[in-house]
């Protein structure tokens, strides 16, 4: 399977966004993802070129929870992943891609997570089963779309992941284990986002 290119992969952001600054929040985020993927990829045996994909593609479901007036639906931003996986594949992509958004949320949602909590989000497992869905995974955690944007250290998401049981904490400390921590103060000079 050739991936689509970053030039397709923008070009469906911008037809995707409901306003300038969706786009600019969401692609933003997918390429800074994608930034720091690129670090692990030595310490990875995996497909660089479907782990970019993935990367640009994560977020793509974000823009469905905004309204015209580009007001986003924090409340069930939960859902954004399943939500992306549903518009790339009604779009014809195929599932290894679609996959990356149903499979990247926390540190993956089990069915027993949706029913625990009540997400409101079909009863599944959407853990990261490859390479690449769990270094897609691991370098999300390292950037927050929160306004203002931010990037976070590993210690910073471990506290806030904890919150959801120490298994989740777990898998997180298992996944710095393997990839190692990213460099963030070059992406953080350049984009202009704090770390914390």
């Amino acid at each position: 399977m050739q991936p689509p290119t970053d030039d397709e992969i923008r070009a469906l952001h911008e037809r995707l966004a409901p306003t300038r600054e969706a786009f600019e929040a969401v692609h933003t985020h997918c390429v800074i993802v994608c930034r720091i993927a690129e670090q692990f990829l030595p310490r990875a045996d995996v497909d660089a070129a479907l782990v970019r994909a993935g990367c640009l593609l994560h977020d793509i479901g974000v823009y469905r929870l905004y309204d015209k007036s580009g007001t986003l639906d924090h409340a069930n931003y939960i859902r954004h992943g399943v939500l992306g996986h549903e518009v790339l594949r009604d779009l014809g992509l195929p599932e290894v891609l679609c996959r990356f958004c149903s499979h990247h949320t926390g540190t993956g949602l089990t069915r027993d997570d949706i029913a625990e909590r009540g997400l409101p989000i079909p009863p599944g497992d959407y853990l990261a089963d490859t390479g690449e869905e769990e270094l897609v995974m691991y370098a999300d955690k390292f950037h927050s779309k929160k306004n203002p944007p931010v990037f976070l250290t590993a210690a910073s998401y471990r506290t806030s992941v904890r919150r959801f049981g120490e298994d989740k904490a777990a898998r997180f400390a298992g996944m710095v284990h393997r990839y190692g921590e990213p460099d963030l103060s070059t992406l953080s000079a350049e984009y202009g986002h704090a770390i914390v």
